[in-house]
């Protein structure tokens, strides 16, 4: 009876806190029929159904991920459409593989409509366990801050030409005070927003947007490593999709899930009892 009960609490829960998301697809292809999209993380999670819903939208996509073979099945199925289609199967921790591709994205991009900045990595791992690998802050921040702010440079001029729009997907856990285990993740998330902000500010008088969608929780092959986040409500990549393409259609500043705008404010208000629940877990 209790069980059931509690299953019924979290179901309704679930459904208010991540209500359905929905984007026709007249208004998607409106809005990105014939535009050049750039997507990194693109074959797998959110990312590729970002790819798939825009390539249905008539969007020609320049797609960067690790897995050449997603991405080539991905571009095929694109160009069967009548899109152009390119790719780069990159690390983008790879700083010197990463130059190479931000001259290879000036060269192919001299015009470019959307960055949909999506490549990121999760990692949960206490400060003091982590004395003898600093490669893990060096990896989530190469990949999480770095390559936004190293492909954003490469492909301004792109952007300035067509007055695009930079997307980045961002953690609506970022909003609240920092959660122990987690310093290299939001250290990492936490930068790449302070960097798209100042953007935003100094790229407005150019008519580029930078826009941040703080995204909740979103069942993935990344998020459901973590065995406490794989039964919870959430998101599945296709609404998360929805909401980076609403976003950029809307031209907004942000997305804030609607219970976050609520409850961050009031999370740090109470940020030294938070502080204090922290403490006492082992």
């Amino acid at each position: 009876m209790m069980t059931s009960l509690r299953k019924k609490i979290i179901a309704i829960g679930g459904a208010l806190a991540y209500p359905s998301i929905s984007l026709t697809p007249d208004i998607t292809r409106e809005h990105f029929c014939r535009k050049w999209v750039l997507v990194t993380g693109a074959s797998h999670g959110i990312g590729r159904a970002l790819t798939e819903k825009l390539s249905s939208a008539g969007a020609n996509v320049f797609l960067i991920a690790r897995s050449e073979a997603d991405l080539r099945f991905l571009c095929a199925k694109a160009k069967q459409m009548g899109n152009s289609a390119e790719y780069c199967a990159i690390d983008l921790r790879d700083r010197e593989k990463q130059v190479q591709l931000c001259t290879k994205l000036k060269e192919t991009l001299p015009q470019l409509d959307y960055f949909f900045c999506n490549a990121g990595k999760s990692i949960h791992r206490k400060i003091n366990d982590a004395q003898d690998r600093l490669h893990d802050y060096d990896r989530t921040i190469d990949l999480n801050y770095r390559s936004l702010v190293a492909l954003s440079l490469a492909i301004l001029p792109a952007l300035k030409a067509s007055k695009g729009s930079i997307i980045y997907s961002s953690s609506v856990s970022t909003l609240y005070p920092m959660a122990p285990g987690w310093s290299a993740y939001h250290a990492s998330k936490s930068a790449a927003n302070a960097w798209c902000e100042t953007a935003n500010s100094e790229f407005s008088p150019l008519g580029i947007r930078v826009q941040i969608a703080y995204l909740p929780l979103v069942h993935t092959a990344m998020s459901d490593v973590n065995e406490q986040y794989k039964h919870l409500p959430a998101y599945a990549p296709s609404d998360a999709a929805n909401i980076l393409l609403k976003l950029a259609i809307r031209k907004v500043r942000t997305y804030k899930p609607w219970w976050a705008k609520l409850s961050a404010p009031i999370a740090y208000l109470f940020a030294p009892i938070i502080h204090l629940y922290y403490k006492r877990l082992p």
